[in-house]
């Protein structure tokens, strides 16, 4: 493998780490190009999609399919400081290599931290949204059983689609049944609260900003998977209530 093969390989590599984890895409493309262009590959040809990437070169073609899932902001931050060494000409090729490696083999939050992460946003945004203590704690146990479905039913045996119906209607129905026992006085606070770990926020936001840069179609794809997760948990939460509804008039 000649050196620039082994330069486009080590920019794609960073590029489809960053696309993974939730990057936009002018992120992705202008760091692959500053990578790219500090050893001297000034005619490289990036192609980024909401996806996929494709990095054409002579005698080098290569592309890949990247599905679109959640966000791991610790990894695009790993890339994105790599990328700024390595344009301060304090990487070697090597260095990259390994480096990559080790964001690629970076380990998610253990399953502990991320049902606390949620229990707790949960009942902040209740808070936020007007709630009190009492449907704060409502929302903190809904986000916690949430999240526990989330991690080990919904993201190991169930699709995208159903698991997020499934997880809406899930916690709508814990504050239902918190409601009704009488912990917490304002139901809509406490659903608020609860369904926000659902919320495609990066996702949402990434697609925004790629149609301000005028990529439309990678914008338009990102919009338009953030906003099926929005009408799955709507579902989700008017099947809580039409099952509360018929249940207890």
């Amino acid at each position: 493998m000649t050196d620039n093969q082994k330069i486009l390989d080590l920019t794609y590599e960073a590029g489809a780490i960053l696309l993974e984890n939730g990057a936009e895409i002018s992120r992705v493309e202008g760091t692959m190009r500053r990578m790219a262009e500090h050893f001297g590959m000034e005619d490289e040809s990036f192609f980024v999609l909401s996806n996929g990437i494709i990095v054409t070169n002579e005698g080098y073609a290569r592309s890949k399919f990247i599905p679109i899932k959640g966000a791991s902001l610790d990894r695009v931050v790993a890339v994105n400081q790599l990328s700024r060494e390595v344009a301060a000409g304090q990487c070697t090729l090597e260095q990259i290599e390994d480096r990559l490696k080790q964001i690629r083999a970076m380990k998610p939050k253990r399953a502990s931290e991320q049902i606390l992460a949620s229990a707790v946003g949960s009942a902040a945004f209740c808070i936020l949204f007007g709630g009190g203590f009492t449907d704060c704690l409502a929302s903190f146990i809904a986000g916690l059983v949430l999240w526990v479905f989330v991690l080990f039913v919904g993201s190991k045996h169930l699709s995208r689609i159903v698991s997020t119906v499934t997880g809406g209607a899930l916690s709508s129905l814990i504050c239902f049944g918190l409601y009704r026992i009488g912990l917490g006085s304002h139901l809509s606070n406490m659903i608020i609260g609860a369904i926000i770990p659902l919320i495609p926020g990066v996702a949402f936001t990434n697609g925004i900003r790629d149609m301000a840069n005028e990529d439309y179609l990678a914008g338009t794809t990102r919009l338009l998977d953030a906003m099926l997760t929005f009408f799955c948990i709507a579902f989700g939460v008017a099947l809580a209530f039409m099952l509360d509804g018929n249940i207890f008039g």
